[in-house]
């Protein structure tokens, strides 16, 4: 039994620095009164340039180590992109050389696709080291912006 926890203990003390090197984010926002919330892993840079190098037509898991998931309290609006309240995994996909989208999945083995949002492109002023996910709510609209590099994608919702 001692053996067992010395190894447990070794292996812990080994894998600890490669978990604090992705470390999970979460970004909440209420919107129309109910909780939206996103579990994402927070990779850095390192001297790379991640969203520069992605291939069109190539999903990005939009973070590090797990899936990014998104649950939601409230139904919510993309524009004419409806997603129902529940649980779901978020991508995004490269669709052009400066055109993104956001992929909203069945939270399912099969990871079946509920919607496909635009995401507006624009350049940051500073390099953002750490991938960040914000998420803002005021009333009953939001906003959602990953930033990485000098890169921010974004979009617009609403919810009920």
């Amino acid at each position: 039994m001692l053996k067992r926890l010395a190894l447990l203990g070794a292996a812990l003390f080994v894998a600890a620095p490669v978990f604090a090197q992705n470390p999970r984010g979460e970004a909440k926002a209420t919107v129309a009164g109910k909780a939206v919330a996103i579990d994402y892993g927070r990779p850095s840079l390192k001297g790379r340039d991640m969203l520069g190098q992605a291939q069109v037509g190539q999903s990005w898991r939009m973070g590090a180590d797990a899936v990014t998931g998104l649950k939601t309290e409230a139904d919510l609006s993309f524009g004419d992109v409806k997603v129902p309240k529940g649980e779901y995994v978020l991508t995004a996909t490269k669709v052009a050389a400066d055109q993104w989208q956001l992929n909203v999945l069945s939270k399912s083995e099969e990871r079946a696709k509920v919607a496909d949002v635009p995401l507006t492109v624009s350049k940051l002023d500073a390099s953002v080291e750490q991938f960040t996910i914000d998420l803002k709510g005021d009333k009953d609209k939001g906003e959602l912006v990953l930033r990485w590099g000098t890169t921010a994608l974004a979009t617009s919702f609403t919810g009920k």
